[in-house]
């Protein structure tokens, strides 16, 4: 397989010039603050695909450019697909090829709340290909949409990824979507689901692709039609849960049973969501740092405020979570993935001292009392999800809240490390490491951004190491020396080549 002996030379070039195992851990001692910032839903391509001496656009061979419809053909042009699933009138068929969002024909600003594709675990994988990954526009919900990049290179993310350290060969852990991807950023594992309704089960064919329902249009007509569609698909047949699924403690998607415990989502479920996920006793990153007697903490935009609406009596309409009206900052539930392990229950010593909210984020930065180990998750509305937010109102706070950092009392021995959950559904062109060491069932997916920023970064650096999401977990476990987490995969780098700690 040629791309995994990529991964290799990769692997081989970052031994050389990074940091020797004993060397590197001594090194890595002098970074007291790890702090990791989770945005939303972009490609590596769809945002650095023309950043100066990356791994962009321009390397991607005509295979990987050209898409093809289900019956395997090239397709002669591009078609946008609107809500119903059909041409949308807005946009005009294109070109076969990657097209720039913030051009002419299409002339999208980065300040718009654009079409949003589809990003999801069975769909991914089918639209990487492997590795071809030309199957992205007939695999998805808004068809020729998912080619689209931006190409202005103005957003202030950029500019701090100029100053240090950007990876462009950072995969997301897992296929699919935010929710399976934020459960392998805390255990690089999928979540389990037994004894899950029929109606939450995915259909798939003998070739283990998804079962498109009869009269499925061409992907020139209208979108992939599949019987795995909204909350169809969620759980794997050995019982994975890989789609989203509502956690069992508030703030949930599903509200509290009538007359309920008011902490607790009604375990029958609600016909948009079907049941919540059983609570999980999987090992964490915040188990193993807790036995080593390491301070962390996840905070979560919104989450103080989301807790009060969660617990609102199923009789009341919601006015935080997955919700825009009237001002709200869209809390999303199963972006919070402590709030589905039974050790962070409610009630339990752990939920109350690392689930902590976003503000108490930015008091702590700024007082210089962050905790060794901080996971920030920005509130829906700042993390730059395609459908419900736009790219520039994320990129002002994250890099905000950069600036923030940098002035902290810690920042002298902090690192930073800024990245997506997933790719949003938007297309790239570098294919997924695969083989023992490098991927498993679970992924990694498509290719990502990832920054890393500290005083020890690399300036101006590319790093071509080959990572994924679990290469955070294993950054942390390396620098604390922790018990290592199973799923981490073992040829992933660990961040430390994006340093320069001599």
């Amino acid at each position: 397989m040629p791309h995994r002996k990529w991964g290799l030379a990769l692997a081989a070039a970052a031994a050389v010039c990074g940091l020797g195992e004993a060397q590197g851990d001594e090194a890595l001692a002098k970074i007291k603050t790890i702090v990791i910032i989770y945005a939303e839903n972009r490609s590596f391509d769809h945002l650095y695909g023309f950043f100066p001496g990356a791994n962009g656009i321009a390397n991607a061979t005509e295979e990987q450019k050209t898409q093809l419809d289900h019956d395997g053909k090239p397709l002669p042009y591009l078609v946008v697909f609107g809500a119903d699933g059909k041409p949308d009138p807005r946009f005009p068929k294109m070109p076969n090829a990657p097209f720039r969002i913030d051009a002419p024909p299409v002339n999208g600003r980065p300040d718009m709340i654009l079409p949003n594709p589809i990003h999801a675990f069975y769909h991914n994988q089918e639209q990487i290909n492997g590795g071809r990954n030309n199957m992205f526009a007939a695999m998805s919900n808004v068809g020729g949409w998912v080619m689209g990049y931006f190409g202005d290179g103005q957003l202030r993310l950029m500019q701090w990824a100029k100053e240090y350290t950007l990876a462009d060969n950072f995969f997301m852990g897992a296929f699919g979507g935010s929710y399976l991807n934020h459960h392998w950023l805390i255990c690089a594992c999928a979540p389990q689901h037994r004894n899950a309704p029929e109606k939450m089960r995915v259909r798939l064919d003998p070739d283990g692709k998804l079962t498109k329902r009869p009269g499925s249009p061409s992907a020139q007509d209208g979108s992939v039609q599949v019987y795995s569609s909204g909350i169809g698909g969620q759980v794997a047949p050995d019982d994975y849960s890989v789609n989203t699924t509502q956690p069992p403690y508030q703030p949930s998607g599903i509200p509290p049973a009538p007359d309920g415990n008011l902490d607790l989502a009604d375990p029958k479920g609600t016909p948009a969501w079907s049941e919540p996920l059983p609570p999980q006793t999987a090992k964490t990153i915040g188990d193993t740092l807790s036995a080593k007697g390491v301070n962390w903490a996840w905070y979560a935009g919104g989450w103080s405020i989301a807790l009060a609406d969660g617990r609102r009596p199923a009789s009341e309409k919601r006015k935080i979570i997955y919700t825009r009206e009237n001002g709200s900052p869209n809390f999303q539930s199963h972006h919070q993935p402590f709030n589905y392990h039974a050790r962070f229950a409610p009630g339990t010593a752990d939920r109350a001292g690392h689930l902590k909210d976003g503000e108490d984020f930015l008091r702590d930065l700024d007082a210089g009392m962050l905790p060794e180990v901080a996971f920030y998750k920005p509130v829906g509305i700042f993390t730059q999800h395609p459908g419900y937010t736009d790219l520039v109102k994320g990129d002002d706070h994250i890099a905000d809240v950069l600036e923030r950092l940098h002035k902290s009392p810690q920042w002298e021995q902090m690192a930073v490390i800024v990245t997506y959950d997933e790719n949003g559904g938007f297309w790239d062109h570098v294919p997924p490491p695969r083989g023992p060491g490098w991927g498993d069932r679970f992924g990694p997916g498509t290719r990502i951004p990832a920054l890393v920023i500290s005083p020890y970064a690399k300036r101006g650096h590319i790093d071509k190491t080959s990572y994924d999401t679990t290469s955070i977990l294993k950054f942390i476990t390396r620098r604390f020396d922790l018990e290592p987490l199973a799923g981490v995969r073992a040829n992933a780098g660990d961040l430390s080549a994006a340093f320069d700690l001599r």
